[in-house]
C-alpha cells in the first residue's frame, strides 16, 4: 500500500508510523485514518515486528485530531469517518502487539483519542496534552470519553472533558496520562530504550497480556458505535459545532450564549 499522509517503515523488529502532515500539525482527514489503519493491520500481520512506534513529523505536533479544513461535510461522509475510526481503533487495540506512542508538542483533541488507544506514551518537555470537544461544540466520543476515566481517575477524565484545558508533559505523566517524559533531545534515544526491553519479551505472553488487559474496555465498544454516529449528525446538522468551528477558523470566541438562551456577557 501507498501512502501520502504517514509514513511506515519496518526496521528489524520493529514498525515506526509517523503521521506526516506537519504543515497541519498533524491533523488527521479521511485519507489519514485509511492510511493509519492499513499500517497498523500491515504491522500487526508481519512476523518480524514485535513493537510498534506511533509518531508524528516536526517538532510542533504529535497530532491536534481532526482537520478543520477537511471537506468531509455529508452525513455519508461522516459515517464513512465513523468506519474509518472504528477500523483504526481496532487495529490499534486488537493487534496484539505494544505501540508506544512518541510525542513531541500538540497532542490534543482526537491525537490524544489516539494516545489512550495505545498502549504506551513516552513524551519530550515540550509535549501538550488536553481535548477540545466541548470548546467546539461537540465531545471527544471516538473511545476518549469511554477510555479516559480508566487511565486518569473518574474525576481528572471529567476534569479534562468538560474544561478543556492543555497540560504539560509533567502535568500529564503524574496523573498516567503519559508513562516517561524526557528533554526532547533524549526522546529517540528513551523511546529505542523502551523498545529493545520489549523487544527482550515473549511476543505471545505481550499478546496475551494485551488482550487481558483490553478485556474490560472492550465492553464499550457499543459506546464508542452510539458516539460517533451522533458525532456525525451533530456535525452535519448542528448549529453548536458549527458556531465552534466557525470561531476557531475565524480566531474568535465562540458565543454559546444563545444554545443556553442566555444575553448576559460571556464569561472571560
Amino acid at each position: 500500500m501507498s501512502y501520502e499522509d504517514i509514513l511506515y517503515e519496518v526496521d528489524g523488529a520493529r514498525a515506526t508510523i509517523t503521521l506526516n502532515r506537519p504543515d497541519r500539525l498533524n491533523a488527521f482527514r479521511m485519507q489519514t485514518l485509511e492510511e493509519l489503519a492499513g499500517a497498523f493491520e500491515a504491522a500487526a500481520d508481519d512476523e518480524r515486528v514485535g513493537v510498534i512506534v506511533f509518531t508524528g513529523a516536526g517538532d510542533r505536533a504529535f497530532c491536534v485530531g481532526g482537520d478543520v479544513r477537511d471537506p468531509t461535510r455529508t452525513l455519508a461522509e461522516k459515517r464513512r469517518v465513523h468506519h474509518l475510526g472504528d477500523r483504526l481503533a481496532a487495529a490499534i487495540r486488537n493487534n496484539g502487539k505494544p505501540i508506544i506512542v512518541k510525542v513531541r508538542g500538540y497532542c490534543i483533541g482526537g491525537g490524544n483519542e489516539l494516545n489512550v488507544m495505545c498502549d504506551l506514551t513516552i513524551s519530550g518537555t515540550s509535549g501538550r496534552f488536553g481535548q477540545a470537544g466541548p470548546k467546539i461544540g461537540s465531545a471527544p466520543l471516538w473511545w476518549g470519553c469511554q477510555l479516559m476515566p480508566a487511565v486518569v481517575g473518574e474525576k481528572k477524565a471529567r476534569e479534562i472533558l468538560y474544561l478543556t484545558r492543555q497540560y504539560t508533559a509533567e502535568e500529564a505523566l503524574q496523573m498516567g496520562l503519559v508513562n516517561a517524559v524526557v528533554p526532547d533531545e533524549d526522546l529517540d534515544a528513551e523511546v529505542d530504550r523502551w523498545c529493545t526491553e520489549i523487544l527482550q519479551r515473549s511476543p505471545q505472553g505481550l499478546r496475551l497480556a494485551k488482550l487481558a488487559l483490553n478485556s474490560a474496555t472492550d465492553l464499550l465498544h457499543g459506546a464508542v458505535q452510539h458516539g460517533l454516529e451522533l458525532v456525525a449528525l451533530n456535525h452535519v446538522h448542528g448549529p453548536e459545532p458549527q458556531e465552534g468551528i466557525a470561531s476557531f477558523q475565524e480566531k474568535r470566541k465562540p458565543d454559546w450564549r444563545k444554545f443556553r438562551m442566555d444575553q448576559g456577557p460571556e464569561p472571560g
